[in-house]
């Protein structure tokens, strides 16, 4: 299969040494059986496309090459770009044998993903830069009927509570939005050592697979969002309190389930609630 590499004009030569930028939230990961187990989370069943964000030195990408998929490897690195342009195939001929890769100078959180894939599916994995780790889940959510598996490295408490269960003091906004889409799977810890430079905490690889029914809600998606975050932009109060700008009847507030925090509704009763606050609003004079 053909390799297809985009133009750089950045100024950093292949030769020069690719440091980790903190503004960039890079750690490399430099441990090579973790790269092959991120790599292994990935099915490639169901689609063609693999997104990589945030390739840095390839060790990754190195994994995803050994499967048919086409790699796109996405970093806003001018340095990371120009190694995996020009060294990096020169250093691992083979690999190319059986993947392709495009490798592709781009802000994740602005880049029209719909020039890339159109209305294809595609996965996304990666060491996702920790500053905007979050961001990249929500933005994979907007992209979710065309993304079926998402894995990946995060902060191991951010990973956490994306997978964390209702009741749980780290469930959150992130937890019930991605629950309501994709089974979500804490796969392993990572320690710092394995990273350049280290970080100060320990980091966390998980899983989110769509669920079949993932378009069947109860409720609308957008409205779901926005009761979510309400609810949880003050937790330690109960929904009667969090959600009084919405303006509900009296007799819906009185509903024992408006007694709870947020941390302690699961998906399947957010998604109730967001259905019974639409019926509400609709019904009022």
């Amino acid at each position: 299969m053909k390799k297809k590499f985009t133009r750089s004009h950045s100024k950093p030569t292949a030769d020069d040494p690719i440091k980790a930028k903190k503004h960039l939230g890079q750690h490399f990961l430099k441990d090579e059986s973790i790269a092959q187990k991120i790599a292994d989370t990935l099915s490639h069943s169901g689609y063609d496309d693999v997104l990589e964000i945030g390739p840095g030195t390839g060790v990754l990408t190195k994994y995803l090459l050994r499967e048919k998929s086409h790699i796109t490897a996405m970093d806003l690195d001018s340095e990371s770009i120009v190694y995996l342009n020009h060294s990096f195939p020169l250093e691992y001929p083979a690999l190319f044998e059986t993947g392709s890769l495009t490798i592709l100078e781009a802000d994740f959180l602005k880049y029209n993903l719909s020039e890339l894939y159109a209305d294809k599916a595609f996965a996304i994995t990666g060491n996702f830069p920790y500053n905007i780790s979050t961001q990249i889940v929500f933005k994979m959510l907007e992209w979710r009927d065309q993304v079926p598996e998402f894995s990946g490295m995060f902060q191991k408490e951010v990973a956490q509570r994306i997978c964390a269960p209702s009741g749980n003091k780290t469930y959150g906004i992130l937890s019930v939005l991605a629950q309501a889409f994709y089974d979500a799977e804490y796969l392993f810890t990572v320690p710092p050592e394995v990273f350049n430079p280290p970080p100060k905490v320990d980091s966390g690889v998980l899983k989110l697979t769509r669920k079949a029914n993932y378009k069947e809600l109860a409720c609308d998606p957008d409205e779901l969002f926005k009761v979510v975050k309400m609810a949880f932009q003050q937790r330690r109060k109960t929904l009667r309190n969090s959600l009084k700008q919405l303006d509900l009847s009296d007799t819906l507030r009185a509903k024992d389930l408006f007694d709870k925090r947020p941390e302690q509704l699961d998906v399947a009763q957010f998604i109730a609630l967001t259905q019974a606050i639409n019926q509400d609003l609709n019904t009022e004079e």
